[in-house]
């Protein structure tokens, strides 16, 4: 039988390694968009900034590449360049599932086995040229686009958005990014 005290550790041990939240702890609940159409979300996005993680740390050129599967679910493969973009390529393949079929915009990533992680999309351009994606607390925090290089102004105007919602925007670090899209490797290729 386990102990109470034991359970009381592990609990404790498992949120010590979740990073620290970077939203106000007075800020409202946090939101996702009211609708996701799946199949235009699908295709490449590139990573343009994000909240430091031990998972993505010294990562440069990160994309994230979504196709529809069979059986309903998404894979993911997720490339990041080691020291730079002319690093070694270092690929991550998942799965994603739909968690809310209301609005299609929480998903669930799985990157190790049974264990899923939370994607909500709380902010996503009309022609789905970019998105914000963040987790229930605020922890993780990605700005994605469809190109490599945002405009400086929508950026601008997203940061403000974020701000407004809560989140630290000091913690976000740059991503360096190809020039364009054509410079970009096909997902996992080698550079």
């Amino acid at each position: 039988m386990i102990r109470p005290a034991l359970l009381a550790f592990a609990a404790l041990a498992l949120a010590a390694c979740q990073p620290p939240s970077g939203r106000e702890s007075d800020a409202p609940p946090l939101q996702t968009v009211e609708n996701v159409e799946i199949e235009r979300y699908l295709g490449r996005w590139f990573e343009i900034a994000r909240y430091d993680h031990r998972f993505e740390r010294g990562c440069a050129g990160v994309t994230a590449d979504y196709a529809l599967r069979d059986d309903g679910l998404i894979d993911v493969t997720n490339t990041c360049y080691q020291g730079g973009l002319d690093g070694v390529a270092e690929t991550a393949n998942g799965r994603a599932r739909i968690a809310d079929e209301a609005t299609n915009a929480q998903l669930e990533v799985s990157f190790f086995g049974p264990f899923w992680g939370d994607y909500w999309i709380i902010d996503l351009a009309e022609d789905y040229s970019w998105a914000i994606v963040s987790e229930p607390g605020g922890r993780y925090l990605w700005i994605l686009s469809r190109t490599p290089q945002m405009d400086e102004d929508t950026l601008a105007r997203r940061l403000d958005w974020l701000e407004a919602q809560g989140f630290d925007t000091s913690r976000l670090i740059r991503v360096e990014q190809w020039e364009s899209a054509g410079a970009a490797p096909d997902a996992g290729q080698a550079r």
